[in-house]
C-alpha cells in the first residue's frame, strides 16, 4: 500500500520543480527500471502489482494495487511497476570523440529519442542548451528505454561550449551541403537545431560547415523531418566509415 503522502511527493516528481528540489526522478517499465538500477543510478523506492517482480534477491518492491499506481504514474495506460531514482550529477564535459549538441530541442520524446540514438551510435557525450527539455521529464525517460545510463548528458552554455572546443562544427539546415556529398570526419561536433525554427542565430555564428538532407519526393513539398529522426540519419552518416573497422 501506499500512502497519501507518498503519493502526493510522487506525483510531484511529475514537475521539473519538485525534481529539482527533491533531487530524484521517477522511471516506470521493467526494463527502464531494470537499467537504470545495473547502471551508477541510486534507487530509492521500488513499486509493483506483480508481487513476482523483482530487480534482484535484495531489491524488492512495494506492492501496491492498480489504482494506487495510476494515481502515481504518469502513463495513461500504466505498466506494472514504478521506480523512484536519485538523479545523478553530470560527469566533465570532454572535448573529445563525435559530439552531439542540441540547440532549444523542446519535445521531452525527441530528446529521449535522441539519447537512445547517442547510446546505438556510440555517442558518449550529449550537451544540450539550457532551454533543452528537462533529461528526467518523465517522458523523457521513458523513451531513452534506460539508455540514459550510458550517455552523459550535459545542460551548459552552447556558445561556451563551441568557442572553447578545437573539433570542426558542423550544423543540420534546410540549405547546407548535401550530406551525401560531404567528406565527415569520426571526430567532430553537429548541432541540431529546435524542432520549429532551427538553430538559433547566435548558435548558428559558430557552425562551421552546414549540412542538410535532401529531399527526394517529387513534390519537394515535405517542410522538414523529425529533429530524431534527421539526427538518425545525420549520426549514420558520420559513423559509417567506422563500420567496417
Amino acid at each position: 500500500m501506499v500512502s497519501k503522502n507518498q503519493i502526493k511527493r510522487i506525483t510531484g516528481l511529475h514537475q521539473k520543480k519538485f525534481r529539482n528540489e527533491q533531487q530524484l526522478f521517477i522511471a516506470e517499465g521493467i526494463k527502464v527500471i531494470q537499467e537504470l538500477y545495473n547502471s551508477s543510478f541510486e534507487i530509492q523506492e521500488f513499486y509493483s502489482t506483480d508481487s513476482s517482480l523483482q530487480l534482484n534477491n535484495k531489491v524488492k518492491p512495494d506492492i501496491i494495487s492498480e489504482t494506487d499506481l495510476k494515481k502515481i504514474s504518469c502513463l495513461k495506460t500504466p505498466n506494472t511497476c514504478l521506480a523512484v531514482f536519485k538523479i545523478a550529477p553530470s560527469k566533465p564535459i570532454k572535448y573529445e570523440g563525435l559530439t552531439l549538441v542540441l540547440d532549444d530541442i523542446r519535445d521531452p520524446g525527441n530528446l529521449g529519442t535522441i539519447i537512445r540514438l547517442c547510446d546505438w551510435f556510440g555517442i558518449e557525450q550529449l550537451i544540450c542548451s539550457e532551454e533543452t527539455a528537462d533529461l528526467y521529464n518523465p517522458k523523457v525517460i521513458q523513451a531513452t528505454m534506460g539508455s540514459i545510463a550510458r550517455v552523459n548528458v550535459v545542460y551548459t552554455s552552447l556558445e561556451r561550449f563551441l568557442k572553447n572546443t578545437k573539433q570542426p562544427i558542423y550544423g543540420a539546415f534546410m540549405d547546407g551541403d548535401v550530406v551525401y556529398e560531404t567528406e565527415l570526419p569520426t571526430t567532430a561536433v553537429l548541432v541540431m537545431g529546435n524542432e520549429a525554427n532551427g538553430v538559433t542565430a547566435t548558435v548558428e555564428a559558430l557552425i562551421q560547415k552546414k549540412i542538410s538532407i535532401p529531399r527526394f519526393g517529387k513534390l519537394q513539398k515535405t517542410e522538414s523531418l523529425n529533429v530524431a529522426t534527421a539526427t538518425a540519419i545525420l549520426l549514420s552518416e558520420f559513423r559509417k566509415n567506422l563500420s567496417g573497422k
